[in-house]
């Protein structure tokens, strides 16, 4: 399918409906133009693989590679950081679409990257794992735009329930009344949990989901960095796991593969369990991509729909293992791919 759009700079404020593709380019150059950058004329040619609402970061990604190019073409060298920031405000503040910043940060960085998502919005490279990603299609398609709103919303609405209760000092002084406000990092899920308790079913699964997505995170960067001890009991206590589960983990040859994988596989049952955006047909293929020998798997970008990326030993058990998943027919009808980590997607221009 092709899609042909024409616009001048003096026009290109005419966004032509919510769903219209070259909405993307249009918002892109508006823009380059509100931070002052002059841009010449061009002619864009855009052919993508990524798959759209398939929670690959397809707009972002699109985004990432024409500001760079678009960088390139008029000379104004602009760094990583300074791409992504005008792919994510043609995206969020034009556009309206309700995302952060991991995707367009994620396309322009590349590699492993730690993403400080309040401002000055950091980037921190960790180091490579072994092992490659399998990344599946379920064929089931998903809005950002309907789900994130509604979830943070629940959260909000936890919040503010809990500032209304006599809370201790040190506790009320880490809570905010919107999801952004907290500071999650320093909130222990023991000292919110006899509160939480009182919350409505959804607010409460909602800011568990968020406490332990986040928790589990910390341990599995920490892992990630490697030349710091992590502790049985800690991750006994992260992981819901047997004192035997972890010592079997912890003495593999590929230990911190398969620490990565296991949390991989249990962030997906919280996405599933406590935030409620995951299907039975995702769930379904998550569990058989760790029972046929993936060190972990979880679905991507927003949920209700998209992709499942695994963590793969190598790339012939990846090729392995998607040959047994299209065998089954209905759990992969889009396919797969087998990818591993690049450097970002501006740096074909040296920078």
């Amino acid at each position: 399918m092709k899609f042909i759009d024409e616009f001048s700079q003096s026009n290109v404020g005419g966004l032509v409906n919510s769903k219209w593709f070259g909405n993307y380019v249009r918002a892109l150059v508006m823009a380059f133009m509100r931070r002052g950058y002059g841009i010449r004329p061009f002619r864009a040619w855009i052919r993508s693989n990524v798959p759209m609402s398939s929670g690959l970061g397809s707009s972002g990604t699109l985004l990432v590679s024409l500001s760079s190019a678009i960088s390139a073409l008029n000379g104004l060298n602009l760094d990583r950081k300074l791409i992504a920031e005008i792919a994510y405000e043609a995206e969020h503040d034009i556009m309206g679409v309700p995302c952060g910043r991991l995707d367009q940060y994620a396309a322009a960085f590349g590699d492993i990257v730690v993403i400080e998502t309040k401002p000055p919005y950091n980037v921190t490279t960790l180091p490579r794992l072994g092992g490659v990603f399998l990344v599946i299609d379920t064929g089931i398609r998903h809005s950002t735009a309907d789900i994130h709103p509604k979830r943070q919303l629940e959260i909000d609405e936890g919040l503010n329930k809990l500032l209304s209760m006599d809370l201790p000092r040190n506790l009320r002084n880490k809570l905010g009344a919107h999801y952004w406000e907290v500071r999650w990092d320093e909130v222990i899920e023991d000292e919110i949990a006899p509160f939480i308790s009182e919350l409505r079913d959804a607010s409460r699964r909602r800011m568990l989901y968020t406490l332990r997505a986040n928790e589990s995170t910390k341990l599995a960067l920490r892992v990630i960095r490697g030349g710091e001890t992590v502790g049985i009991t800690e991750i006994e206590r992260a992981l819901g796991l047997s004192e035997a589960e972890v010592d079997s983990l912890l003495s593999s040859y590929d230990w911190r593969e398969a620490f990565v994988g296991r949390i991989m596989t249990y962030q997906h049952r919280l996405l599933s369990e406590y935030y409620d955006v995951s299907l039975p047909a995702i769930d379904e293929l998550v569990n058989f991509l760790v029972s046929e020998g993936a060190y972990g798997a979880k679905l991507s970008g927003a949920g209700l729909g998209g992709s499942v990326i695994a963590l793969v030993r190598d790339e012939d058990k990846a090729k392995d293992l998607l040959n047994k998943v299209l065998s089954r027919g209905g759990l992969a009808p889009r396919g797969g791919w087998i990818v591993s980590i690049d450097s970002g997607g501006v740096a074909i221009h040296g920078q």
